[in-house]
């Protein structure tokens, strides 16, 4: 008995003193770089937004994919200037490992541009590719591309920058910054094809694309949201489709690749308080994440990780959610307010068309002192941020409280510079080489240097 009891002692004193590694020491420091990495992105997507879609899609005892991901750790998301994010600067700290202002993209708050860790990979001869949902020239897919001072007035720039910079998949919508009338006459459309290129603008045509590069372009602005889709006819591929088109072609690389898919309308849906929205969007996003994670399983090469750049309006899965009548939306509030017809009041709608399509695609009867307050807010209003969504944002807050959904009052986001960000942590989840050092509580700028680091790549 008492040479077991010394021999226990001998193991435990081996271990405390690091002579033998603890277990979990030495499997991360056995831990295997992966050959690629796919990054995605909810934007806007916290644990609020997964809640609701939960909820939604499964009932109280379902879950999403993601959340059987083995790894987790929870995110800071604070930029250089504000403890509250934008997209841009959320976007830049996950793609340079550096914090930055709000609105910056690419670049320091002192203004110095820097290697995104898309660029790492390239300049190591792996493939690289964006794609998101929103259009490709805004934050988060800007960040890893490009590098501008202000995001608002940098568009047609990052365009620019986008294709000298060769990415070798980018897809989203945007079309509009890539054309002559933006461009000062150039098309870079044409420039992209004379580059080699292949071009898309629709589903089909990206299905159908066999080059080693792909541009694909599927809308002049942000791609329609997936409630709208059938209202639109539209002819977008889904994020998963985009996923994996990239996949497919970013895989021919002999070298590896990088991938950043960023599901964008989790947080446009999220700014409006549009909980159906926020429900079909995450759904979306999560259905990309299954092919992605199904994919790197039969690869055994590859790192998936799932992430958010920021949370959006402190959404939260309420207890008197009315989930039903939430389901039966038909249309989301960007839509709905496209339907209305004009007031005689500038900014204003008619009541009859309010009440009209809130009852048609909402289920909710309005009456008349509350489509007063409607279009009182929309003159009155004191928000200095997104004007032209002002109106849906209006509508989106309404039916989010006529069915009791969990979200910030139409006062703070107003006031918020970002239009309804906050400060909230957000989930990681990761799978595939290296996962396991992806745990804890990290800042947001850990993440691209984890990567960098699992890569044996470092910044000039």
């Amino acid at each position: 008995m008492k040479a077991k009891c010394t021999y226990i002692l001998v193991i435990f004193l081996l271990l405390v003193l690091g002579i033998f590694p603890a277990e979990g020491m030495a499997h991360q420091g056995n831990t295997k770089g992966p050959r690629n990495v796919i990054l995605m992105i909810g934007d806007g997507m916290g644990i609020g937004q997964i809640e609701i879609a939960r909820k939604l899609e499964y009932g109280k005892d379902g879950r999403l994919f993601l959340e059987s991901l083995p790894h987790t750790a929870l995110v800071h998301t604070e930029s250089a200037n504000n403890f509250v994010t934008d997209s841009a600067a959320g976007g830049t700290a996950l793609a340079i490992g550096k914090k930055t202002n709000n609105e910056m993209i690419g670049v320091t708050p002192d203004g110095k541009e820097t290697d995104s860790i898309l660029d790492l990979f390239k300049k190591n001869g792996k493939k690289a590719g964006v794609i998101s949902t929103n259009t490709v020239t805004d934050a988060t897919p800007a960040a890893f591309t490009a590098s501008v001072s202000n995001r608002w007035s940098g568009q047609e720039e990052i365009a620019r920058q986008q294709l000298n910079n060769e990415v070798d998949v980018l897809m989203g919508g945007g079309r509009a910054y890539f054309s002559p009338e933006k461009q000062n006459g150039k098309d870079l459309i044409n420039e992209a094809r004379m580059k080699g290129y292949d071009y898309a603008a629709n589903r089909e045509e990206m299905q159908n694309a066999k080059g080693e590069k792909l541009l694909g372009l599927f809308n002049k602005g942000y791609m329609n949201f997936k409630l709208d889709r059938p209202l639109k006819n539209s002819k977008e591929p889904s994020l998963k489709e985009m996923t994996e088109k990239a996949i497919s072609v970013l895989s021919k690389g002999k070298q590896g690749f990088f991938l950043m898919a960023e599901g964008a309308r989790i947080d446009h849906a999220s700014h409006a308080g549009d909980i159906t929205s926020i429900w079909k969007e995450t759904i979306e996003f999560d259905e990309a994440v299954k092919y992605a994670v199904e994919w790197a399983k039969k690869d055994k090469e590859t790192l998936v990780l799932v992430a958010a750049d920021h949370e959006t309006m402190g959404i939260s899965a309420s207890e008197p959610l009315d989930i039903q009548q939430l389901k039966e939306i038909k249309a989301t509030p960007q839509y709905m307010v496209s339907q209305f017809a004009k007031g005689e009041n500038r900014g204003t709608y008619r009541s009859e068309s309010v009440k009209d399509v809130l009852k048609k695609y909402a289920n909710i009867d309005l009456n008349e002192q509350e489509i007063k307050a409607f279009n009182d807010k929309l003159v009155t209003t004191d928000s200095q941020v997104y004007p032209q969504y002002i109106a849906a944002w209006e509508i989106g807050s309404l039916i989010a409280e006529k069915y009791h959904g969990g979200i910030l009052t139409n006062k703070v986001r107003s006031l918020s510079s970002t239009g309804g960000h906050t400060g909230n942590m957000i989930p990681l989840f990761a799978y595939g080489n290296g996962s396991e050092t992806f745990t804890g509580v990290m800042e947001n700028t850990d993440i691209p240097k984890r990567i960098a680091q699992l890569m044996n790549y470092s910044w000039d």
